[in-house]
């Protein structure tokens, strides 16, 4: 994907009118400097989604959703990045910038698509005129609307079918090759790669083909599923078979279940479960869970009960613990041995699977049941293990009720936490308020800054390098240093914009988070309050390097100092304190 330039995003956004953009979509109603609205990406009863048109972000108070304009679109009308940028540019009568070589590109990444797609066209004519392959899918219970609606079609023996058909000089040679329909020989020889199998297009998620499955019509030909290979196009960890047809089938995905077949989607289909998607013949990955979620906040996933479905359930909750923000479910449904979706649905039809999916095990049942299969909860050692091992997976999970419960659940196994000591007294600094208005508690001088930045990024102007406080060992202090940084690169950049760079980090929730305390009194006020947070800051740096000085010449005595340290010393007791 071509690289936007960050100054393009700031001004994007600054000129887009958030409150435009979600009110086009969701009724707003004003209250005070913002406006509500029932949250769109989860059911509730009274309003707990606001937007803020001077921050230019959305939050929901309920599920936890937020972001800027851009991940609105992204969220609401299940846009990649690009095309929501593409949106919000041509709502504002801008063009979005590429650099030269994605110019370059883009002639040929279109002629990719129209590769596949002419792919797609030879591979359903094909089906029309091979019996045993409609006899294969007739055999599969595929009627005539599931193999139009999914494209489905097949390639012919032989290893010159596409290549002769479509390969009609070098150039459409070149692109065959180059979108994964051709294989090359240690030779040279160029030949199809997908011979003799049911042939199902891979889409993304604006409908275009991107890639194949083929599904050898029997037993004993070779590899029963094959996928094309990366391309430029495909990136098989980023994408999930169904998700168009699931998209075109929903205006609202009510969840999604993932299972492992191209087959198990097709029959689930057919049979009335229109939510299915599968991952395509690699592990659920951490881009699969963002996809997933973005689309649903709740996510099945579908395994066989033997040791490599657990195997690949358990990988596939390492990828969705660190994006299981409050709001999103995600469980997981182990079928009987010898036991697939696809015969499952065909033994007991849409309503005896969806009984299945009511009873699937809750994603904290299944992580606290898999940690502890081999402890011993009888006595500390195993309590002592299970806690081990949770803690580095439990510490991924976003802050929010979900991570508190998980936490509460470790604690109730295992006793662990509950005589946690209680946080020391922060040191005084400007207070917040939350949502209600009522003071929020005092905060750490380096979290008041950061929200003090984040509600004005421009008052990094006030200040200039170099800043004693950023050698301070304190938490958070890396994260000020580069917000200000961010801040002096890109004038004029807002809250939004800021949450947006930090958006896929894993401070972007808490910097939301943040971003929606209200500072009592004027903006005009807030510098002064951040420049003593800082003066703050800088003398507890001075105060640590006093201390750092001072357990040196216990070590070496003061005649061990250089005459560099003695004079930093000297000066340190005698500047700012």
């Amino acid at each position: 994907m071509a690289r936007i330039p960050d100054a393009f995003i700031d001004d994007l956004l600054a000129r887009t009118d958030i409150v435009e953009v979600v009110g086009s979509r969701v009724p707003l109603k004003r209250q005070g400097r913002e406006y509500s609205a029932r949250c769109p990406f989860h059911d509730e009863r009274s309003p707990s989604f606001t937007v803020s048109p001077n921050k230019q972000f959305y939050h929901c108070f309920g599920c936890g959703a937020h972001g800027t304009a851009i991940s609105f679109l992204m969220n609401y009308d299940r846009l990649e990045f690009l095309d929501a940028v593409e949106e919000l540019a041509k709502r504002c009568g801008l063009e979005v910038p590429r650099d030269t070589q994605q110019r370059n590109q883009s002639g040929e990444s279109r002629e990719l698509y129209q590769a596949l797609e002419a792919s797609e066209q030879f591979f359903v004519q094909q089906l029309a005129g091979s019996a045993k392959a409609r006899e294969y899918l007739d055999r599969r219970g595929v009627d005539a609307e599931n193999r139009k609606r999914f494209g489905i079609g097949y390639a012919p023996e032989g290893f010159e079918g596409i290549k002769g058909a479509l390969g009609t000089d070098e150039r459409r040679l070149s692109l065959l090759e180059k979108s994964g329909m051709l294989s090359r020989n240690d030779t040279g020889r160029v030949y199809d790669k997908f011979r003799d199998r049911v042939m199902f297009p891979i889409h993304d998620r604006r409908g275009r083909v991107i890639a194949f499955g083929g599904r050898v019509l029997g037993k004993d030909d070779g590899p029963k599923y094959l996928n094309s290979p990366e391309t430029a196009l495909f990136h098989k960890g980023r994408e999930l078979y169904g998700l168009w047809q699931v998209k075109q089938a929903h205006s609202k995905i009510p969840r999604l279940v993932v299972v492992e077949g191209y087959m198990d989607v097709v029959a689930l289909f057919q049979f009335g479960v229109n939510t299915a998607v599968a991952t395509l013949g690699t592990a659920t990955t951490p881009d699969h869970a963002e996809l997933l979620f973005r689309n649903s906040a709740d996510v099945y996933f579908c395994f066989d009960g033997d040791r490599a479905g657990r195997g690949a359930a358990w990988k596939a909750l390492e990828s969705v613990l660190p994006r299981m923000r409050d709001g999103r479910q995600a469980f997981f449904l182990f079928l009987p041995d010898g036991e697939d979706p696809d015969s499952i649905v065909r033994k007991e039809g849409a309503a005896g699977f969806d009984a299945r999916l009511a009873q699937a095990m809750p994603l904290s049942e299944f992580f606290y049941g898999e940690l502890s299969k081999d402890v011993n909860m009888a006595g500390m050692e195993g309590k002592a293990r299970l806690a081990e091992r949770a803690k580095p997976l439990l510490a991924g999970i976003p802050d929010g009720a979900f991570r508190d419960l998980m936490q509460q659940r470790l604690t109730e196994l295992t006793g662990v936490g509950q005589r946690a000591a209680a946080a020391p007294q922060a040191q005084a600094t400007p207070s917040m308020r939350g949502r209600s208005g009522a003071p929020a508690p005092k905060v750490s001088l380096v979290r008041a800054a950061i929200a003090l930045l984040l509600q004005q990024p421009a008052l990094a102007d006030a200040i200039e390098p170099p800043y004693l406080f950023g050698t301070l060992r304190q938490p958070g202090i890396s994260l000020l240093m580069e917000m200000i940084a961010l801040a002096r690169e890109r004038p004029g950049i807002g809250t939004g914009a800021v949450l947006e760079h930090f958006a896929e980090r894993e401070e972007g929730a808490a910097l939301q988070k943040l971003a929606m305390h209200a500072f009592p009194g004027e903006p005009a006020m807030w510098r002064s309050e951040f420049l003593d947070a800082l003066a703050q800051l800088d003398r507890q740096t001075r105060q640590q390097r006093i201390e750092e000085l001072q357990a040196r010449i216990k070590e070496v005595g003061m005649s061990g100092l250089g005459d560099a340290e003695k004079a930093e010393l000297r000066e340190l007791h005698s500047g700012p304190r």
